[in-house]
């Protein structure tokens, strides 16, 4: 497996704790920067991995900002990403067994460095359920992506 990386300056700490975790696991990982603590703009390296995870360049990326809020709303701009947020273990569990979510998103202000590598071991090892309603629901987000492209908002 390998895991596309992107944060902005407040998550780049705790990214760089996800780095250490993902090597004594073995994984492969590619970083997609940024790669020092000078401030920048998360949507360059969020949309940088989800365009990886998109691509099937990377086969799930994680991404990292201070609350975790834009650039999972960044990584979700790509089509094909289902990007979680997610602040705890059993989000971490459902989203990948009922939404078969390839990204994951936190935010390094919101949680401490244990607890965020739980999330991440937690993400990587839960296999989507398969289940027949939630195969139906993963396609109906999809046939959502297919039904809005192209298409732009009227102000």
């Amino acid at each position: 497996m390998k895991i596309a990386l992107g944060s902005d300056h407040g998550g780049y700490a705790l990214k760089q704790e996800v780095i250490r975790y993902l090597d004594w696991r073995g994984l492969e990982w590619k970083d997609f920067g940024c790669y020092d603590e000078k401030s920048c703009d998360y949507p360059d390296f969020g949309s940088a991995a989800a365009e990886a995870v998109a691509k099937g360049e990377c086969d799930r990326g994680i991404v990292i900002c201070t609350t975790g809020i834009g650039i999972s709303i960044v990584a979700n701009k790509m089509k094909g990403i289902r990007c979680a947020l997610c602040a705890d273990t059993v989000s971490a569990r459902l989203t990948r067994e009922h939404n078969d979510a390839n990204m994951l998103a936190m935010g390094a202000g919101i949680i401490g460095k244990n607890l965020a590598l739980g999330i991440v071991e937690t993400f990587l090892d839960t296999p989507f359920s398969g289940e027949e309603k939630h195969v139906r629901r993963v396609g109906k987000i999809a046939a959502l992506e297919e039904k809005q492209e192209g298409k732009t908002c009227q102000r």
